[in-house]
């Protein structure tokens, strides 16, 4: 997604970071407790009330104010409807964090489908002023879970 764009990044910009997350505005179990003999009922609101989705994204440069912006979503509960963001949510936030900062940004995304899709490319492809940068799919050498550090190192007692 990087084409030709990566001396803006040494002109000014913000770096950028962003994630999201998903989740069910239903509990997952309802308890409660009761007398020997007596069952308790427990109603739990909110059956099939739906999704919640939130994208969050913080912006960094150095001499300025760091900035954390999100975008929230709900999703209604039907047949064939979109239970997660999509492209036009994920520019949408860029886009308002543009307008906040008013500069160029560079915006490090992970691989998820939506930001690698071609209509992402499409919409990313209209912004002069955005580069993007992708993680890698899997780096072993970032994993803490594959190198040995000495006794008493800084990964001793982590797991």
């Amino acid at each position: 997604m990087v084409g030709g764009k990566r001396a803006r990044a040494a002109c000014g910009g913000y770096v950028c970071f962003e994630d999201e997350a998903g989740f069910t505005r239903r509990p997952p179990r309802g308890r409660t407790w009761g007398r020997r003999g007596v069952t308790p009922v427990v109603t739990i609101s909110g059956r099939r009330s739906g999704r919640l989705s939130v994208a969050g994204l913080i912006a960094m440069r150095p001499g300025s104010r760091t900035r954390l912006c999100h975008r929230l979503r709900t999703h209604t509960v039907g047949k064939g409807a979109r239970r997660s963001m999509g492209e036009r949510d994920f520019i949408a936030l860029v886009d308002g964090v543009h307008h906040l900062v008013r500069a160029p940004i560079v915006l490090v995304w992970d691989r998820l489908n939506t930001h690698v899709s071609r209509r992402m490319r499409e919409l990313v492809a209209e912004r002069e002023w955005l580069t993007v940068f992708l993680l890698p799919a899997y780096s072993p050498d970032l994993s803490g879970c594959c190198r040995s550090e000495p006794e008493g190192g800084v990964l001793a007692g982590q797991a």
